[in-house]
């Protein structure tokens, strides 16, 4: 039997490659209407519930806004690319690599439900992109976690989570 790192790798392998580079992908349902989960990924104050500890506003087109996470000393800059309501969200926060973009995209299931696909493109097809999509990867997969926890349940899946990180 392999280990678990080769199988990961082999499912996230075989998931990312596009063209030259390598893709970060996730996704999961959330039972709740697409109005809400997309309000939980744009809002400021709700993201502090499950993802980030504060940002410096909403996530909108073509503004950039500043994550802090409270595992981090570190503020991201992400800037917001394009966004449509009930549908779709991109941003930046690569600091400035080219070809960077995550994406979001959101499928409503009956009018009660969301579908949320995760996207994170463009890494190299090398040892540290590999890496990188990997890690991406994981933690897209947690994102959404901790968001369907947070919509569904009212719990914070980070809180302590990450406090072994924390120097």
């Amino acid at each position: 039997m392999k280990d678990i790192s080769s199988l990961i790798f082999l499912l996230i392998f075989k998931t990312m490659i596009n063209d030259n580079y390598l893709t970060a992908r996730a996704a999961i349902q959330i039972q709740k209407p697409i109005a809400e989960v997309f309000d939980a990924i744009v809002s400021a104050e709700k993201m502090s519930n499950y993802f980030i500890e504060h940002s410096t506003c909403d996530l909108e087109n073509d503004v950039t806004v500043e994550w802090k996470f409270p595992e981090f000393d570190d503020i991201f800059p992400v800037t917001g690319k394009l966004i449509k309501a009930n549908e779709y969200i991109s941003f930046d926060w690569s600091g400035g690599a080219e070809g960077m973009l995550v994406e979001m995209f959101l499928e409503d299931i009956n009018g009660s439900s969301t579908v949320v696909r995760v996207k994170e493109s463009r890494m190299e097809k090398d040892e540290d992109g590999i890496k990188q999509a990997i890690g991406q990867t994981e933690g897209w997969a947690n994102f959404l976690a901790c968001m369907k926890a947070s919509l569904e349940y009212g719990i914070n899946l980070r809180k302590g989570a990450f406090d072994f990180m924390i120097s």
